[in-house]
């Protein structure tokens, strides 16, 4: 299992755009994306450093694996 220390909420967002999620907004300092035929929204804190717990999460909710989201960065 990869490491999900100092990865900051930007470069979540870039590596959520090349699993093919679509931005949909910006709410205060959280970044809204969507995915076609997904009924999730990930909202991706907008912050210099995500906790590992908050990333754990945003994967889970994507459908994508810890691997498969380290390999997108």
């Amino acid at each position: 299992m990869g490491k999900l220390s100092n990865i900051s909420g930007k470069d979540t967002v870039k590596a959520f755009q090349k699993a093919g999620w679509q931005p949909l907004g910006q709410v205060g300092s959280h970044f809204v994306m969507v995915k076609a035929g997904i009924r999730v929204n990930l909202s991706v804190p907008l912050h210099k450093e995500l906790a590992v717990g908050t990333l754990r999460a945003l994967i889970r909710h994507s459908g994508l694996t810890v691997e498969e989201f380290l390999n997108l960065l």
